[in-house]
């Protein structure tokens, strides 16, 4: 508990009122202690999703106003409503409904465990925007095929290692490539959260990163990818060659910082940097809770 609380009185949402972010720490505790029932929190002005104890992923929007806050504003800041997103680890869709509730765009959302892509769906039928969502319950790599998974760690759940499968402690998924799925809607952003199986994902990709419409990548390169011996540099590599390059974003300001270390974290790829400053600069303020931004 004392780690989340120090995260959240850190954390630049909570800059100009710490308490705030505490406080609403401490009413979820309650609340999910009293309550056994899913409630609905409002993600943005015009999104919301379901929220209930032990989805991570969505918890920790309620303390500090979104979870993973500056790749989120960025993805606010950036989406225009004729662009096409594509949110592939959807997990229940947090970045799906801010892309296609709050901003207006087309997502590509795909999430291959059954029980957390049903959740997806609610969330997606709440917030009305059945017609500009496409939803896929599969799994990607570098070719069509069927690859086992986890299916018990919430946002944790990867593909399976050999010793998880001998412990029949899976599910089979089918999966496509990223070319295949995007080849007649170019997405002008990608978000990849796979828990280490980037490699394969980008590896069905190559069409797609050379395609001059895809301008950013929001991608974690945390080090899991070694449970199935990647070398995450590799995938860095390979984004460099086709033009991006790294940069951290400050939402309040509308930075765009050029660095050359990958976050532990998300990692935010960009090029056309000039195409992208522009956006951002122009793009509507944003609220969340009670802030603009």
């Amino acid at each position: 508990m004392i780690k989340t609380l120090l995260y959240i009185w850190n954390h630049p949402f909570n800059k100009k009122n710490k308490l705030l972010g505490i406080s609403n720490f401490f009413k979820w505790q309650i609340n999910c202690f009293l309550n056994n029932y899913d409630i609905i929190y409002k993600l943005s002005e015009n999104s919301k999703i379901v929220a209930r104890k032990g989805l991570t992923g969505v918890t920790g929007n309620i303390y500090n106003g979104l979870h993973e806050f500056n790749d989120k504003l960025f993805l606010l800041h950036f989406l225009r409503e004729n662009d096409t997103f594509c949110d592939i680890g959807a997990n229940v869709g947090v970045y799906t409904i801010l892309a296609s509730a709050e901003v207006g765009s087309k997502t590509i959302s795909i999430e291959p465990i059954p029980s957390t892509f049903d959740l997806l769906k609610f969330n997606i039928l709440i917030n009305q925007i059945n017609d500009k969502v496409i939803l896929l319950n599969i799994g990607l790599g570098a070719i069509d095929s069927e690859i086992a998974f986890t299916e018990n760690l919430d946002t944790a759940n990867h593909v399976a290692t050999s010793f998880e499968i001998e412990n029949k402690n899976v599910i089979k998924i089918p999966v496509k490539t990223l070319d295949e799925i995007t080849k007649n809607d170019i997405p002008s952003i990608l978000k990849i959260d796979v828990e280490g199986y980037e490699t394969e994902v980008l590896n069905g990709a190559n069409n797609l990163l050379k395609n001059s419409i895809l301008k950013a990548i929001i991608i974690e390169l945390n080090g899991a990818g070694q449970r199935y011996g990647y070398d995450e540099s590799l995938i860095h590599d390979k984004l460099l060659l086709n033009g991006f390059k790294i940069f951290t974003y400050e939402p309040y300001s509308r930075e765009l910082i050029n660095i050359s270390y990958l976050s532990k974290q998300n990692t935010l790829y960009i090029r056309d940097y000039d195409f992208v400053k522009e956006r951002i600069i122009d793009s509507r303020k944003i609220k969340i809770q009670k802030q603009l931004i």
